[in-house]
């Protein structure tokens, strides 16, 4: 019973609960006389209670430090209870888990590594809430392995003064580890490690340490070694020490001299090596510290600075020098000549260059030019001289030096100098047969350079058109030919070129006269018919010919008057009287020659007396006896006219009165070597004029002229009219044109 007594109330209450109260309830209802009662159905009540912290625990307790060893974790709480889930933790990593019924614990179990060491703990859970347990620490104790061990130097080579750096470490093992080092057996010093990566010891080396180096590690369960390793300390040789020594003097040549070097201190193997003036001579190696030899014979080539050097790999050693002198005579010394051009011109700068190959110093040195001295210069440590000079033309000729160093004196060949002049500017000069140069005289062109080396070669040019060249041995210019044409005038030059530099002339003008031609003489009058009181024109031309042309006008050789003109003919004015009658002739001289144009005749009407010529004469008693055949031949000619289906190019049978209104012009024609004349005279009408007609055929058919000039006159040839009128009274005029040659 929980009460004691009855209780009118239905209701009791359980203030604390425990697990101990776990059980079956139920109660009792009864009257208060308690003449009846009854009882109520049974209830279990479980009562549940939080797990408490649980206990962790390790068995085996002792021996736990051995890999291997078989251990058990035990995780226990105080209170029973009806389900506990353990869980297992190493280093807070969750191991397993277990859950019991109705247990107050769980266990697990696993065979020690070097992983497990560290800290475990436990949980345990009933379902309301877990509860961990304290920790509890393993450590697993391994033993060392054997240690490894390392050398190191900041260095390339292991030398001294070189810090040298001993690394040892074991891959495996518990810590401490205690590290020793040893040298030969004789330790070095020891470190402890309580972290893993090994120790180190540093210090700078001595040749004495040179051996076997090794270490060893040590956790408690007994100590491990390393291999041992081996370092040979190298010693950089000290700077060596050269000697000569010779039976003989040094000074002459062909004495047998020995180079002896040596080092007080340095690593084996050491390298010798000999020098002369920086030239190797040659090299030796000795296995221990000592000194090597070299010898040899003695030249004048031998002269001078000697050293060696020792290397053992740290560096070549190098001695103090040691001078050596072998007095030589001189030899013969060369001579050379030195130019900025290939070849020597006035006004470079020649340098003479004397050497003696052979031969103590100090040597003097002299130079000529043809047996000349030139100067001097001593040369105090050997080697050449050298002398300069400005060229001028008079430094052509032989050079030579001379070398001596007060045993014997020699003379060098002797070298030949060519000392080339630059042309200067040359000049160009005509000649011709005459004054003035004229079409078809030989000019003769001069071009000369007054300086300069021959040979030389001579360029002739026209309007910068090249005429040729030609090239001059020696001196005294070139020379050119021209057969002169008008086309030659023009400017002209010439240019010298001797290989240096080519000059060219001064512009020089030629101008190429022409000749006068032959001029032709024209009269004009103001009407068909010449009579006293009219003004006659004479004009006369030279068709070629330089200007400035004299003409000079003439009436029977007789000179009328002259005239000057540049260019198109001279004109001449003549008032007409009854003297005027008769020959007229011309001439044309520009200073080359005169020419005279063939004679032109005029008749004036009105005169009672003929002033012409036999020409004139023959031509009026023509027309008197043959006025009956005229009138016929012009009636025949008009007939084969019309027959031909055509007028002629200048109709003979129209009335004199067409004619009345032109100006008669009366000149002499040239060159009738290109022209030939077929004559016919009509008389129309019967009247007292008679017209002479004239055709001017091409020379290429005078042959088919002569031979028909009823053909020529078909094929539309030139027809000129020179009028004629027959003198029939006294009181009638006759004008009439005659001259030597055919007139148009």
């Amino acid at each position: 019973m929980l009460g004691s007594g009855c209780s009118l109330s239905p209701k009791f209450r359980i203030t604390a609960m425990w697990s101990k109260d776990s059980g079956s309830y139920w109660c009792k209802a009864a009257t208060m006389c308690y003449d009846t009662t009854s009882n109520s159905l049974r209830s279990w009540i479980q009562v549940l209670i939080p797990a408490s912290h649980p206990v962790l625990t390790l068995s085996p307790e002792k021996a736990l430090n051995f890999e291997g060893t078989k251990v058990k974790l035990h995780c226990e709480t105080q209170e029973d209870s009806l389900r506990t889930l353990y869980k297992f933790y190493h280093d807070g990593v969750p191991l397993r888990y277990k859950s019991v019924r109705c247990e107050k614990g769980a266990s697990i179990s696993f065979s020690l590594t070097t992983e497990h060491s560290g800290n475990y703990y436990c949980t345990a859970d009933n379902g309301h809430g877990a509860k961990p347990s304290e920790a509890v620490s393993l450590s697993v104790t391994v033993p060392v392995s054997r240690p490894v061990l390392t050398l190191s130097s900041a260095e390339d080579l292991i030398s001294e003064g070189a810090k040298l750096t001993l690394h040892c470490e074991a891959q495996r093992g518990s810590l401490p580890i205690v590290y020793q080092f040893h040298h030969e057996n004789a330790s070095l010093g020891n470190r402890s490690a309580h972290s893993a990566g090994g120790v180190a010891i540093s210090f700078s080396l001595t040749a004495d340490h040179s051996g076997n180096y090794y270490c060893t590690a040590n956790n408690g369960f007994g100590p491990q070694r390393s291999e041992a390793v081996s370092l040979s300390i190298t010693v950089p040789v000290s700077r060596p020490v050269l000697t000569l020594s010779s039976a003989e003097a040094l000074t002459f040549e062909g004495a047998t001299v020995t180079l002896y070097c040596e080092v007080q201190r340095g690593s084996p193997r050491i390298l010798y090596q000999f020098y002369h003036e920086d030239v190797p001579l040659g090299s030796n190696s000795t296995p221990s510290v000592g000194k090597v030899s070299f010898s040899f014979s003695l030249t004048a080539a031998h002269s001078g600075n000697y050293y060696c050097t020792a290397d053992n790999g740290f560096g070549p050693q190098r001695s103090e020098a040691v001078s050596l002198f072998v007095t030589v005579p001189v030899s013969r010394p060369i001579l050379t000549l030195r130019v900025p051009r290939a070849q020597a011109v006035v006004g470079d700068l020649l340098e003479l260059r004397c050497e003696a190959l052979r031969g103590s110093p100090p040597i003097m040195y002299w130079f000529y030019h043809e047996d000349v001295t030139l100067g001097s210069s001593s040369v105090p440590s050997g080697g050449e001289a050298s002398f300069n000079l400005s060229l001028t033309a008079e430094h052509s000729g032989n050079y030579s030096c001379e070398a001596n160093n007060g045993l014997v004196a020699q003379h060098s060949d002797t070298i030949s100098l060519s000392v080339i002049v630059p042309v200067s500017r040359p000049i160009l000069t005509f000649r011709a047969p005459r004054a003035q140069a004229v079409v078809g005289d030989l000019l003769e062109l001069h071009c000369e350079a007054l300086r300069g080396s021959s040979p030389i070669l001579y360029w002739f040019y026209h309007e910068d058109v090249t005429l040729g060249k030609i090239s001059a041995p020696s001196g005294g210019g070139a020379y050119f030919n021209l057969s002169l044409t008008t086309e030659h005038s023009g400017i002209y030059s010439c240019e010298a070129d001797n290989g240096l530099e080519a000059q060219r002339s001064e512009m020089v003008t030629l101008k190429v006269a022409v000749p006068v031609s032959r001029p032709v003489l024209t009269l004009r009058a103001p009407r068909a018919q010449v009579a006293v009181g009219d003004l006659l024109e004479l004009h006369c031309e030279a068709l070629r010919g330089s200007p400035l042309i004299l003409y000079q006008f003439y009436h029977e050789d007789v000179t009328l008057g002259n005239s000057s003109a540049l260019s198109g003919g001279a004109f001449f004015n003549l008032s007409l009287t009854a003297e005027h009658s008769g020959n007229y002739s011309c001439e044309a001289d520009n200073g080359l020659g005169a020419q005279r144009s063939e004679t032109v005749t005029l008749y004036l009407t009105g005169l009672t007396e003929n002033r012409s010529g036999p020409v004139a004469t023959g031509v009026t008693g023509g027309l008197l006896s043959l006025a009956g055949l005229a009138a016929g031949a012009l009636l025949l000619y008009c007939w084969l006219s019309r027959k031909a289906g055509r007028e002629p190019a200048s109709d003979p049978c129209r009335s004199p009165s067409d004619l009345d209104s032109q100006e008669p012009t009366y000149h002499n024609v040239p060159a009738w070597e290109e022209l030939q004349p077929v004559y016919s005279n009509v008389n129309p009408r019967g009247e007292n004029v008679v017209y002479s007609e004239v055709r001017i055929i091409r020379e290429k058919k005078k042959h088919a002229v002569a031979s028909n000039p009823r053909h020529l006159r078909n094929k539309g040839s030139c027809i000129i009219y020179s009028e004629v009128k027959v003198a029939s009274t006294p009181a009638s005029r006759c004008l009439f044109l005659a001259s030597s040659a055919p007139h148009r």
